[in-house]
């Protein structure tokens, strides 16, 4: 399989819209995460979230889309518009079906659908709009970036939430392997909204602390769930002789491996899944494990989660064997944006040689198995960065990008 190279990203995230706004943040550890102001939160065990504020769909996008796309969409045409931009890449100026496009979603356009559905029951169906017939669907962030950038090549969609954005570059990888040269892919999603909220409320693993900074925690001994936030990343990744052809001005790294596994039955007592999903990473990598200079953690604020990943971690790398680092701790849990944005911030890391912060983090709960960054970025020589991204229901997904 081809290593095909990463030449554009496009971020939309709580703490900032474009990849210099986006990595500044981070550097600077400036958090996205704060009270909803969205919608209503009273009566809801939570009202904390990384959410977009301030974004103006109609500042960023033609006045025709606004009717016909969920919340969720509008962020993932943005993201593809300054993706493309960001490679220098014209599809109209390429051979038809040579570009693609593969988005991850945990559900689709819940905040559209939920407006529709409001509307069905008070008013009747003749005021429901047309558009939900695919507004909502899972596939649609594809079907309508696809469309506004007449993308005719090898093109789908996965969910498998949290670990989606992983998948999804997995999958446009294999899409180049197969003979499409230039693929945009990742994800973007939202479901703040009230629907969206219940449902993540009800998985019990949304933290109900009502203070921002102390709302999630990821590997700290007062974690207690996570937050939801809204966002992601969609990326350009090309077949490396395609991107010299074309003169492709940039290049933020290589994807070298990638695995995926399934977590057994619970109360099977058999291992989770995410010790061999490493593991298999690294070997299609052909790289050992000394290789890997950052681990960018899947992190999911509940105790017993991280503590699974700090013991697969462990067990792959030894004791403290590699510096691991949770952006998204700035941003919270994306749904099935949250891996590829941590799969940008990992490139991001290795062309400016920095490892950037976990922040809140004051009592870290497993000094003893990872050597968790906290509070500053650390500078130090970067070759190999592993992303670790793990979706409720058991799925288990891991890339390594070469600098």
């Amino acid at each position: 399989m081809s290593a095909p190279v990463v030449t554009g990203i496009g971020v939309v995230s709580p703490n900032g819209i474009g990849v210099d706004a986006y990595w500044k943040s981070v550097l600077t550890g400036s958090s996205g995460i704060g009270e909803i102001s969205r919608f209503e939160t009273d009566g809801y065990a939570s009202g904390i979230g990384g959410e977009i504020k301030g974004f103006e769909p109609a500042e960023h996008l033609p006045s025709r889309l606004i009717p016909q796309t969920d919340h969720m969409t509008r962020l993932a045409l943005i993201a593809a518009e300054r993706s493309l931009a960001d490679a220098g890449l014209d599809p109209k100026a390429l051979p038809d079906f040579s570009v693609g496009v593969v988005t991850a979603a945990s559900a689709g356009g819940m905040e559209f659908g939920q407006r529709e559905m409001e509307a069905l029951w008070s008013k009747g169906g003749a005021y429901v709009s047309s558009y939900q017939a695919f507004a909502w669907f899972y596939p649609v962030n594809t079907g309508q970036i696809s469309i506004r950038h007449g993308l005719r090549g090898a093109s789908s969609a996965v969910v498998t939430e949290q670990a989606g954005g992983l998948d999804a570059v997995a999958k446009a990888r294999r899409h180049i392997d197969q003979g499409t040269p230039h693929m945009l892919a990742g994800g973007v999603d939202s479901a703040l909204c009230p629907w969206g909220w219940l449902c993540m409320s009800r998985s019990g693993r949304v933290s109900t602390v009502a203070d921002p900074e102390r709302a999630y925690l990821p590997f700290d001994a007062d974690a207690s769930g996570h937050v939801p936030g809204e966002g992601g990343a969609l990326l350009v990744l090309e077949d490396p002789q395609a991107a010299e052809h074309r003169g492709a001005h940039q290049r933020y790294g290589s994807v070298v491996g990638y695995a995926s596994t399934f977590d057994p039955r619970p109360g099977s007592g058999r291992e989770p899944g995410l010790r061999r999903a490493v593991e298999a990473a690294l070997d299609q990598a052909r790289i050992g494990a000394g290789d890997i200079d950052v681990v960018f953690a899947d992190a999911s604020g509940v105790p017993e989660l991280d503590r699974q990943e700090a013991e697969a971690l462990s067990a792959v790398f030894g004791p403290r064997g590699v510096p691991v680092t949770a952006p998204k701790s700035m941003t919270g849990r994306l749904l099935a944006g949250g891996a590829s944005l941590d799969l940008a911030t990992a490139l991001l890391a290795l062309r400016d040689q920095v490892v950037p912060p976990t922040v809140n983090v004051t009592a870290p709960a497993f000094p003893d198995l990872i050597d968790l960054v906290v509070d500053q970025p650390q500078e130090r020589p970067l070759t190999y960065a592993l992303v670790v991204a793990r979706g409720y229901g058991g799925f288990n997904s891991v890339m390594v990008v070469r600098r």
